[in-house]
């Protein structure tokens, strides 16, 4: 597809709204590859920064990182996608967590966990002897405590 389309043509394609489009272009992320009839155009080049802007909204990216892996310098963009990643990981991490923690939960015999479990009511009482959650965490290694009650 060499040709270009206009900006409804585009959104359809892309399965998202020409607001959506025009809102990139506020932000500076995308321009147009001109006009017809007043209308904005889209070529290749334009529509693959629109899949890829369309992409990161979709998995949580925020709108500035991805601006900067289209717009910043080398080790600009690459610095902020690390930081992202990093960002990614503790969120990843903290998400296993709770994950663990609830499975736990609901996997034990008790009617009432935080008042009947032992082990839950184990890391209950190792926080309020001041750890953080992660360190209890940690200390008992979720993944690895669910069959013990």
């Amino acid at each position: 597809m060499d040709e270009l389309i206009p900006i409804g043509q585009a959104a359809r394609m892309l399965g998202m709204n020409a607001s959506a489009l025009r809102y990139y272009e506020e932000r500076g992320l995308v321009r147009p590859a001109g006009r017809r009839q007043g209308r904005r155009v889209y070529g290749r080049e334009e529509l693959r920064r629109l899949v890829f802007l369309h992409s990161a909204q979709r998995l949580g990216i925020p709108l500035d990182t991805a601006g900067a892996v289209l717009e910043a310098p080398g080790e600009q963009w690459r610095a902020t996608v690390r930081e992202r990643i990093e960002d990614l990981e503790e969120l990843i991490e903290r998400a296993r967590t709770a994950q663990e923690f609830l499975r736990h939960a609901n996997e034990c015999p008790a009617e009432h966990p935080v008042r009947e479990c032992p082990f839950l009511q184990g890391l209950l009482d190792r926080m309020l002897d001041g750890l953080t959650l992660e360190q209890v965490a940690a200390e008992h290694d979720l993944a690895d405590a669910r069959g013990t009650s």
